[in-house]
This record gives C-alpha cells, structure tokens and sequence, in this order.
C-alpha cells in the first residue's frame, strides 16, 4: 500500500464513514483507503483543532495537506472562516469535496496541489498536521515556502510528534520564525510559527 502523499491508482476503495464530536457539535466524514487516519480521527489533528479553536482566528485559512477535510471542515464551521484546502493525494481530495457537502459547509473550497503549485493568494492563518513522511528535507522545503503565503501577521500552526523530531524542528526553525509551543500532549506538539 502506497503511502497517503501518493497517487496509487491501484489502490481499491473503500469507502467508509464515521462521526465525531468536537466542541458540541457532530460531524460526518467520509474516508477511504490510501488517507490517513482512514478509520477514526487521530489524537494528534483533534489537539491541533482544539488548539486553533481556542485561537481568535479569522479571515482566510489554509488547511495544508488537508486530508479527508477534517482540519478545514471543523474550523469553517466553528470560526466561520473563509476556508481553503488543498492536498497531493487526489483521492484525499475527492472525499473532502464529498466532507464538505455532507457537513453542508458553504465556506470552504478543496482542490489538489503538490506544496503549493496551485496556490496564489496568500492567507491570514495556515493550519496543517504535516506530511512527515515525505522526509525532512521535502518537509523543511514546504515549511519554510509557508511565509510566501502568509500575510504580513499571519501564523502557522502545525502538529509534529516528540518522536518525529518536534524538538529539533523548533530549533532549526527557530530562526527563520517566531515559534512558541502551545501544547504538548501525549508525545505531540502543538506549534505556532510566526514570520520574524
């Protein structure tokens, strides 16, 4: 099985549906194989959306590497922001734009883009559990490309796992952002970056 950046078209289908609960309100998505997290949402993405909820957040976001939509989907319609989506993973965004209907979002917007090749605006708020697995420096390239789409006060936030080097990104970012950690739970990282 491929990894969830790819595009495996031999991948069989299946789609699958679950329902979670944040901050009182239900939502419904859809997931298949070949996402991640296909079955359930993963602890580390749910502190990440606690977190930015708590955030006084508005205008446009950027939902990066988006997945099934879940990051993108709670925060249009619990902050009410003018949410954008994107992800490599065709598949992954066949069933946002699915996620997006079925949780009647009218705020929000899915398309596919490897980084940000089919990205031209720039945004007040990007938010991501990102793609650790595409190796540190593909992960580091698209991180630091980040405040090019950024606007002058934006902020990033992202979830990195203690295991996966959440330490030694703060220190090797430490100087191209202003970083402070916002949480920490269970071995993850939560992760604000500002432009210096």
């Amino acid at each position: 099985m491929g990894h969830y950046f790819i595009n495996d078209e031999n991948l069989k289908s299946e789609i699958k549906e679950f329902k979670t609960n944040i901050s009182g309100s239900e939502f419904i998505f859809k997931t298949d194989n070949g996402v991640f997290s296909k079955g359930e949402l993963d602890f580390g993405t749910k502190l990440l959306i606690e977190n930015v909820l708590k955030e006084d957040i508005s205008g446009k976001v950027l939902d990066f590497g988006c997945g099934y939509g879940v990051i993108g989907i709670v925060l249009a319609k619990l902050k009410n922001v003018n949410m954008t989506m994107v992800d490599v993973n065709n598949r992954a965004i066949h069933l946002t734009k699915k996620n997006i209907l079925e949780n009647n979002i009218q705020n929000a917007i899915a398309f596919s883009s490897d980084g940000f090749t089919n990205i031209d605006k720039k945004f007040n708020y990007i938010v991501s559990n990102p793609p650790i697995r595409i190796g540190k420096v593909r992960l580091y390239e698209i991180i630091k490309d980040m405040k090019n789409y950024l606007e002058s006060d934006g902020v990033i936030y992202l979830v990195i796992r203690k295991e996966q080097g959440a330490k030694s990104f703060i220190k090797d970012f430490c100087n191209e952002y202003e970083i402070q950690v916002l949480d920490k739970s269970k071995g993850f990282y939560i992760i604000s970056l500002k432009c210096c």
